[in-house]
């Protein structure tokens, strides 16, 4: 009896545990959005904005890089989301140069955003499953950082 109500005891703290380290590793597992359809991020301890979404309906964990040109897609999960790899590119790299894959997203979304017909590269050196958010997507959205919160709302054009 008492070594069934160890493991009980052992098991609701593995489960607390499990659940505050990714609520600190990834903040955004349920998106803020607010009444203005404005989409509320919360920085994870490592400084990233990670934060779910879609990729031709096929769920996927972004990583917002202000610093990309185009979505990055591991290559490894091109199949799954859909996308054809086109014409060979040289894409440049924090880790340097590397040959990726053209290849465009029919449908991107998160939060109250869906973009449609997004250019992406398919890249090989990338291992795991987040993909990068680019600019080809971020450009379409307005974005404020305070502190630890990053805000983005749909572009006005004016």
């Amino acid at each position: 009896m008492a070594l069934a109500a160890s493991l009980l005891v052992l098991g609701m703290f593995y489960l607390y545990f499990e659940n505050s380290l990714q609520a600190r590793d990834n903040p955004n597992r349920q998106l803020q959005v607010t009444t203005g359809g404005e989409l509320v991020l919360k920085r994870t301890r490592a400084g990233h904005y990670i934060f779910p979404g879609t990729i031709n309906g096929q769920p996927v964990t972004f990583l917002l890089d202000t610093g990309a040109t185009l979505v990055s897609v591991p290559a490894h999960l091109g199949g799954e989301l859909g996308l054809t790899a086109g014409a060979h590119q040289q894409s440049i790299t924090a880790n340097g140069a590397v040959t990726t894959r053209a290849t465009r997203v029919d449908a991107l979304a998160f939060g109250p955003f869906e973009i449609r017909g997004v250019a992406a590269s398919l890249n090989p050196g990338m291992g795991g499953d987040q993909v990068l958010l680019g600019m080809s997507v971020l450009k379409h959205l307005e974005f404020t950082q305070r502190g630890d919160t990053l805000v983005l709302r749909p572009l006005v054009e004016g």
